[in-house]
């Protein structure tokens, strides 16, 4: 299902594209290869001082017990997501490797590389869903994520699915008109609450 964006100002139709579905074909598996494609997308995400502090842990068929332990994390409202064939799993290192000191943009710099990726896999006909609900303290003891690492966000990644499969409210959901705040209200020129105006 597509559902691009209503922009006021023309973007990269790629961008416009881009959204949070839920509907995920749960028998249609990613192949590894494809995999390796978003995670070299996020590769080349920017970061400062080039610290590229993103770590991902990948859930696949290929470990169907690990699959299940990154399932086992979902909060129930993300109960839906325990169908994708496949969970990412972001995480932030907080210290700079170079000097031990703390890294304050580590987590927006793997938002970054997190949005590399999902803007590729949109690209490639796939869907992605980064999701907060999670239970971030089990992760870290289920897959051994040491002291200085953030889990940050766990990512639906599979192909689009049948829309009926999900429950009716998370049907109506997926077919609400998308919307986001006028710029006005976040864009400020020179000066806090000063609206950026073209």
């Amino acid at each position: 299902m597509e559902k691009p964006a209503p922009t006021t100002t023309p973007i990269h139709p790629l961008l416009a594209r881009r959204w949070s579905p839920r509907a995920v074909d749960p028998d249609r598996p990613v192949k590894p290869e494809t995999l390796q494609i978003l995670l070299e997308a996020s590769r080349w995400a920017p970061s400062c001082f080039n610290e590229q502090p993103w770590r991902y842990l990948v859930f696949d068929a290929r470990n169907p017990a690990a699959l299940e332990a990154a399932r086992s994390c979902l909060v129930d409202g993300n109960a839906w997501a325990k169908k994708s064939p496949v969970l990412l799993l972001s995480v932030a290192r907080e210290n700079f490797t170079h000097n031990g000191k703390p890294n304050r943009t580590a987590q927006h710099d793997v938002g970054l590389a997190s949005e590399n990726l999902v803007l590729q896999a949109t690209e490639l006909g796939l869907i992605t869903h980064q999701m907060a609900g999670f239970d971030a303290a089990r992760a870290r003891e289920l897959f051994n994520i040491p002291e200085g690492f953030t889990p940050m966000a766990m990512i639906v990644v599979g192909y689009p699915g049948r829309l009926e499969e999900l429950p009716e409210p998370l049907q109506e959901r997926e077919k609400a008109p998308r919307s986001r705040k006028p710029a006005s209200e976040w864009a400020f020129a020179g000066q806090w609450d000063k609206p950026f105006l073209p």
